[in-house]
């Protein structure tokens, strides 16, 4: 059994002090089964935390060391009716992925129940002239298809639920359940007595409407777990180390020492933090600074661990190794933001959780009430399950995913795609966004500005030498000079550029220092601090190319319009004080920051929301990821790193930033639509909940009728679908 298990080396030793478990936990589906959790847990004693992830099911305990055994944790939550067992990211995974294909498996088999019963049941209703033979056998026809389907599409309720009764509580699957078996149940006991009507399609109907919800919420959680997948892709396992003046050794990631002294090889990623103490070559700091530029790396030049070394071969002396890395700070800050995210509880759930103890409540009392009065338990039960029919919270459950579905379709025609199922709740509050510049404002290629300077020749020349680099400024030139073919033997030295020979004479491409261009490169950067340089020479002559990073043809207007619809703007990044101060002045955002870190992303943004502030993070790199899992909802373009783009709320296609602003609009749009489908679904329930409690409601019409709140809040729905089109 899994409790004789030795749970020692899945436990850590904080610095604070206290012992730290992570435990998968099965089951977890609401904000009351968290609440359950963690005061189950916090009242043991001893236990100094307990808190639960909801998006991957993960329960985090700590404790006074030398107290108390993991094994009693699983116990007491064995108690409380949930599954539990050391948390492994890989076994939670690939049960998640089971877990999912298992709700499709269930989601298909009832929407198979659902169209075959409802083409049984159509004959009935509109044949007034049936006999009664055919009749039951349509009835009959219809339990052989409900009641399997049924059997097997209510596992993930009917498992739920049971836990909780076993537990000696109840959770929301307990009301759903409830009102499955009994409209099953009455179906048969009507059948069995040759009874007009039956409602095996009100039952089973009920079943796919909720199984579409939790396959999708299912789903969104699995896209939220891959965010730290990403991430840890990033981390190197092991690192070389120097173990004498001139040997090395593979080890560890975990043996390696601040002060240490690591080789780092062209292409593989660097493991740790530390400076550079011999050596030449390039670096992609994306990482830290969300830049595309390579950064020369040389002696005391500083590197992060999750940085990729470009070309030549390094050896570092180590500042700081596995968790004590920028890259492990990242990770935490990430794992914090979504933490509070998974928090957020959806307008839908704060009203079914108010809603559904009530109206249950209401059916029984019903039935009481009519037995009181003298009436059968045939009449009693029949009454009291219309009443659950008619209240059944389908109208409720499809107010916000029924909004959500068109609105997610409109937005994406206009280049929106949505990579969370809450993003649109948050994106209609938002009164604050800030943008990250490189790669969000302004479009990922570099563009030559000077191509002018030099002749068709020489920029030719320039492009086919280009060709034999992968250096971002490189691929602009030779994406500019529309080079074809490259030079024969290329030489490419490491930090500082390419060289090749053609006709005796040398060529080269690369730093003004390699290319002897120092001057010119001074005078042109003098000019126009924002740009960057690059030298190419042909024998003695020399000439400097400048490149630039070019805004989005629209982020202008964009900004002034999202400006004009009450949104504060602001502009955050990693790059040169003169580059972020040039692109603030030409896009009108007055408030804007250059040079600065992750960290201090988060801490901005942090600031902001204590204001009271609603903030959407626009962000492309790996660096805005925290900070896009910090804010109240965030974004990337589709040519975001993976991470970035897993990690946002929202994810728009194109060159342009029209797709933002849609956003904001389709947003606000959808959530007065969520509003005034939430309204509609109560009032109807406050209109139909006393007729059916009177007994004017059979069964049959309350199921009518729960299929008409359902098509009204569809219907209005479908307006979520225009909105004002256009930047103003």
């Amino acid at each position: 059994m899994l409790l004789t298990r030795d749970f020692s080396h899945y436990v850590k030793e904080l610095d604070s002090g206290v012992a730290h478990l992570d435990l998968a936990v099965e089951g977890v589906s609401c904000a009351g089964c968290m609440a359950k959790i963690e005061r189950g847990l916090s009242a043991i004693p001893d236990v100094t935390l307990a808190r639960v992830n909801l998006t991957d099911r993960r329960l985090a305990i700590e404790w006074k060391p030398g107290v108390l055994e993991p094994a009693q944790f699983i116990d007491r939550l064995a108690e409380l009716g949930y599954k539990a067992y050391p948390f492994e990211p890989l076994r939670v995974e690939a049960m998640e992925v089971e877990r999912s294909k298992f709700l499709l498996r269930c989601l298909g088999v009832a929407a198979f129940g659902s169209m075959n019963v409802m083409m049984l049941s159509v004959p009935v209703w509109a044949g007034s002239d049936m006999s009664p033979v055919t009749r039951d056998f349509f009835h009959w026809l219809s339990a052989l298809v409900a009641l399997p389907c049924a059997a097997y599409a209510g596992q993930p309720f009917f498992q739920s639920a049971w836990r909780a009764l076993r537990a000696r509580s109840v959770n929301m699957d307990v009301p759903i359940c409830i009102g499955v078996l009994l409209a099953l149940g009455m179906s048969v006991v009507e059948t069995i007595n040759h009874a007009e009507h039956t409602y095996f399609d009100a039952g089973i109907m009920l079943l796919t409407f909720l199984l579409v919800g939790r396959f999708l919420d299912q789903k969104m959680r699995q896209r939220t777990r891959a965010v730290a997948g990403n991430l840890a892709a990033l981390k190197a396992e092991t690192a070389t180390k120097f173990v004498g003046p001139d040997e090395i050794s593979e080890v560890p990631i975990a043996a390696v020492r601040p002060g240490d002294i690591v080789l780092l090889r062209a292409g593989e990623r660097c493991a740790v933090d530390g400076t550079v103490i011999e050596g030449r070559s390039e670096i992609d700091q994306s990482l830290i600074t969300g830049e595309t530029l390579h950064v020369d790396a040389e002696r005391g030049v500083q590197v992060y661990a999750g940085t990729l070394n470009v070309s030549g071969t390094l050896r570092v002396r180590v500042s700081a190794a596995a968790e004590g890395t920028l890259l492990a700070e990242i990770t935490r800050l990430l794992e914090h933001a979504l933490q509070a995210r998974s928090r957020y509880v959806k307008l839908a759930d704060r009203a079914s959780r108010l809603y559904a103890p009530l109206v249950h409540a209401t059916a029984l009392l019903t039935m009481l009430g009519w037995l009181a009065y003298g009436a059968s338990w045939h009449d009693s039960i029949v009454i009291a399950i219309a009443v659950l029919i008619i209240t059944c919270p389908c109208a409720l459950g499809l107010a916000i995913p029924a909004v959500q579905t068109v609105a997610a379709g409109a937005m994406f025609r206009a280049g929106v795609l949505l990579n969370s199922g809450d993003a649109i709740e948050r994106a209609a509050d938002i009164d604050t966004i800030v943008f990250d510049k490189t790669g969000t404002l302004t479009l990922p290629e570099l563009d030559v500005v000077n191509a002018g300077s030099v002749s068709e020749e020489v920029f030719q020349l320039a492009g086919r030498l280009a060709l034999a680099s992968h250096h971002p400024v490189a691929a602009a030139v030779a994406r500019a000079a529309q080079a074809k073919s490259p030079l024969r033997d290329v030489v490419e030295e490491p930090g500082r550029g390419v060289r090749a020979m053609l006709d005796g004479v040398e060529l080269r491409l690369g730093s003004p220092a390699f290319c002897g261009a120092e001057r010119q490169a001074h005078e042109i950067l003098e000019a126009d601090p924002e740009v960057s340089v690059v030298a190419f020479s042909r024998g003695a002559e020399c000439h400097v190319l400048a490149v630039r990073q070019r805004l989005r043809p629209d982020a202008a207007k964009a900004i002034a319009a999202l400006q004009s619809r009450g949104i504060a703007v602001e502009l955050l990044s990693g790059d040169r004080e003169p580059a972020v101060r040039h692109a603030a002045a030409t896009l009108g955002v007055s408030k804007w920051r250059a040079a600065i870190t992750p960290a201090d992303k988060i801490a901005h943004i942090e600031m902001l929301k204590r204001q009271g502030r609603k903030v959407m993070m626009v962000g492309d790199g790996i660096n805005d990821a925290p900070a896009l899992a910090a804010a109240t909802v965030s974004m990337s373009p589709i040519s975001a790193t993976d991470l970035s783009r897993a990690t946002a709320d929202l994810v728009f296609l194109g060159k342009e930033l029209a797709p933002v602003l849609a956003a904001v609009d389709y947003s606000r749009k959808a959530m007065s639509l969520m509003r005034q489908n939430l309204w509609l679904a109560v009032g109807y329930n406050i209109v139909a909940v006393p007729i059916a409690i009177v007994g004017l409601v059979t069964p049959l019409i309350a199921a009518l009728a729960m299929s008409g709140s359902s098509l009204m809040v569809m219907l209005n729905a479908m307006r979520a679908r225009r909105v004002r089109q256009g930047i103003v």
